[in-house]
């Protein structure tokens, strides 16, 4: 489920090489005899849905604004009621699709001659709750023709791939900067594209660099720990099978230059993995660990 919270991601990058070689990031200007390139990234607020508030003090009405191309799922609740309802009742789910939704639901003073207090809370999953994978879909690997790459970790994998949102994942080892490619045709749903640390610790999970891809069954990929400021699609473009969308990296919680993939649906308002296989060397190829994966 989405945190309500939200953050602006660091304007300017740091990068220079360390005395063995080694590529060095962060936000604030290294101490360093070394060179140092300095880039301006774009500041992007987080918050990409929102709850609005419009008509009257004694009767307000409530929309929501989702900045993602694709559906989400909200939840709207009360977390302080006095003398106050709402019409329909709250606690209660919406489907919202991308853009301004109308009046979703209306609130009211029972006793106008007494106080009345009430706070509004909601949270958000993305995508469709009635979304169905198609299980008979083919996936492509998801880089360049004629290249392979190895799996390092696949689904239920002991590292990282216990929970729901990673369970049926697949980490695929390849060098920073590779060229990752759409796997299947969808429609860009979300770029992050600002983050540059990486590491195990658990502030790390949040900053992975991916893009979300919704596909036409209301499925959705997520293509993760891509290098900062590198993606090549923007929200809203309507992506094909096997074009170049990205290059890889080592954001987030990670150890190492590796793409992080795996297909998703909203569930019971939880982001859940599943199943899906790919087409490797003319064959049919569910994930496992150590399989080499040949785009051809």
């Amino acid at each position: 489920m989405i945190m309500l919270t939200f953050s602006v991601s660091a304007k300017k990058l740091y990068k220079y090489q360390d005395e063995n070689g080694r590529w060095r990031f962060s936000d604030k200007a290294p101490k360093t005899t070394q060179p140092v390139q300095v880039e301006q990234l774009k500041a992007t607020s987080k918050q990409r849905v929102k709850l609005n508030k419009t008509g009257t003090k004694n009767n307000p009405h409530f929309s929501i604004t989702n900045n993602y191309a694709g559906a989400v799922e909200v939840k709207a609740e009360f977390s302080v009621q006095e003398n106050i309802i709402s019409d329909p009742p709250l606690p209660q789910k919406f489907i919202v699709k991308s853009g301004e939704s109308p009046v979703l639901f209306k609130v009211f003073r029972i006793d106008s001659s007494q106080k009345a207090r009430y706070d509004v809370k909601y949270s958000y999953i993305l995508g469709s709750p009635s979304a169905k994978h198609d299980t008979n879909t083919l996936y492509l690997p998801p880089f360049a023709k004629e290249a392979q790459f190895k799996i390092t970790q696949a689904f239920k994998g002991q590292f990282s791939h216990s929970d729901e949102q990673s369970k049926y994942a697949v980490d695929i080892s390849m060098p920073e900067g590779t060229p990752v490619h759409a796997a299947r045709t969808g429609v860009v749903m979300a770029v992050e594209n600002d983050f540059f640390e990486n590491g195990l610790k658990e502030s790390y999970k949040a900053k992975a660099n991916n893009i979300r891809i919704l596909h036409d069954d209301g499925s959705m990929a997520i293509y993760a720990h891509l290098k900062v400021d590198a993606a090549l699609v923007y929200r809203g473009l309507k992506v094909s099978a096997g074009q170049l969308i990205a290059y890889s990296g080592n954001t987030g919680f990670s150890t190492g230059a590796h793409l992080h993939f795996a297909v998703q649906l909203n569930k019971g308002m939880e982001l859940v993995s599943v199943p899906f296989v790919f087409t490797s060397q003319g064959k049919t190829v569910t994930p496992k660990m150590g399989q080499w994966l040949v785009n051809n």
